[in-house]
């Protein structure tokens, strides 16, 4: 009978045993992967196979497809069964192999009257000419295509508004008795013709003697500067002249000397904007303006509420105080920052 009972205990914990090993199995085991109606779904998208010309037909052996995530599909990109739609059309910019054909990147076919390069600029935008430097093109790192935002720099000065001349005026000595009952008015007056004399200045008083004097300016007037950036996201058009060749003519010709050089160091860029701000460019342009270009990512759209940097906000900004007057200085006396002469910098002469 014992013996019995312990057979008993002994099925009872192997199937416990067993049900255990069976629940940790289940759950250490590998899920099943995903059915083929789970997986994400991939779309088929054009783009250019080949190089494809500025003004140029699309056609089929000129295009190419790939599959990406449908949830990475632009509305601006063609799909598989939208050939309709791009087989016909124009390119309206040239097209690198392997670039995803946008709706923007093409058009119907027209008959271009006009340069060739005028159908990449927007309808209701115009292409506007700046000057450049590589100082002002990020070391001509800003090329055609790219995204830029514009900085302007200019100087102000005080004028006197109804002469519209710049302050100080010049001072002329005006003498007379005025008028004299039964007498001519008598009036004289001494034009001085310039110089420290002729400065107009101020009245004084002297501290120590409590005595007035005349206080004329040492220089001219010192003009204040302020930047502003003035535009963002704008599109480069060219870097350098447009080419003067007609479009038959032999692409791989030697260039001139003259054509070598500015392509070299060009010294213009056109920029694709609004009709008021091309008026706006071309004040500042005539003004004496500086403007700045600098470089952005080609997918960044973004904008900012950028504040106008001067003198005193410069100051604030990065917590420039100003040197305190001490009874000493340092020696030789500096009145322009001048960068060192470093050893590198001199170049043997050959």
């Amino acid at each position: 009978m014992r013996r019995g009972r312990l057979l008993i205990f002994v099925v009872l914990i192997l199937v416990v045993g067993l049900g255990v090993l069976f629940a940790v199995m289940t759950l250490i085991s590998p899920q099943p992967s995903q059915s083929a109606s789970q997986q994400t779904a991939l779309t088929e998208i054009y783009y250019a196979a080949q190089n494809i010309p500025q003004g140029d037909e699309i056609t089929a052996e000129l295009l190419g497809k790939f599959s990406i995530p449908s949830a990475n599909v632009a509305e601006v990109m063609f799909t598989v069964g939208e050939e309709a739609n791009l087989i016909g059309q124009s390119a309206r910019v040239s097209l690198e192999p392997g670039v995803v054909i946008t709706s923007s990147m093409v058009g119907p076919q027209v008959e271009i009257t006009g340069p060739a390069h005028a159908v990449q600029i927007p309808t209701g935008m115009v292409a506007v000419t700046i000057p450049a430097n590589r100082l002002s093109t990020d070391g001509y790192g800003v090329n055609d295509g790219a995204r830029v935002n514009v900085i302007a720099c200019l100087n102000f000065v005080d004028i006197d508004p109804g002469f519209q001349t710049i302050l100080p005026n010049y001072t002329s000595v005006v003498t007379g008795t005025g008028f004299v009952p039964d007498a001519l008015p008598v009036l004289s007056a001494a034009a001085v013709s310039g110089g420290a004399g002729a400065v107009q200045g101020r009245v004084e008083l002297d501290p120590t003697l409590q005595q007035p004097f005349y206080a004329v300016p040492s220089e001219i007037q010192r003009p204040r500067m302020a930047c502003q950036m003035i535009l963002q996201d704008v599109k480069v058009m060219k870097l350098g002249n447009f080419s003067l060749q007609p479009a038959a003519a032999d692409p791989n010709a030697t260039p001139s000397p003259a054509q070598a050089q500015q392509q070299a160091s060009p010294d213009i860029v056109t920029l694709i904007v609004n009709p008021q701000d091309a008026i706006s460019l071309n004040f500042f342009v005539y003004s004496g303006s500086i403007l700045t270009m600098t470089l952005r990512h080609p997918d960044d759209r973004s904008q900012i509420d950028a504040q106008v940097t001067n003198l005193s906000s410069l100051l604030a900004q990065y917590g420039i105080s100003l040197p305190s007057k001490l009874p000493y200085g340092t020696q030789p006396r500096i009145d322009i920052l001048v960068p060192p002469v470093l050893p590198n910098d001199i170049q043997p002469e050959q």
